[in-house]
């Protein structure tokens, strides 16, 4: 029994989906692209030490954002990009 398709299983169509998921390939690195250039990969904002978020740092009070008025202060200023 032979079916009927609404759609030809021919070569050019299957090139047509291939062109378009290119062009969603190209817009999707251009907007990676585009956060790049912006700063918002990358780039650390907290300057506090990932080893104050330890289970030891924690337990030798070491400060961290949450925890010290100093601290947050500082990671507020790096946030929005003073020194």
């Amino acid at each position: 029994m032979a079916t009927r398709s609404s759609k030809p299983a021919d070569e050019p169509e299957q090139k047509a989906d291939a062109s378009a998921s290119d062009g969603v390939a190209a817009a999707v690195q251009r907007r990676m692209d585009e956060g790049a250039e912006r700063g918002l990969l990358g780039v650390e904002v907290d300057p506090t030490p990932n080893e104050h978020y330890t289970v030891a740092g924690v337990t030798e009070g070491l400060p961290t954002p949450e925890t010290d008025t100093h601290a947050a202060a500082e990671a507020k200023r790096a946030s929005q990009g003073k020194p």
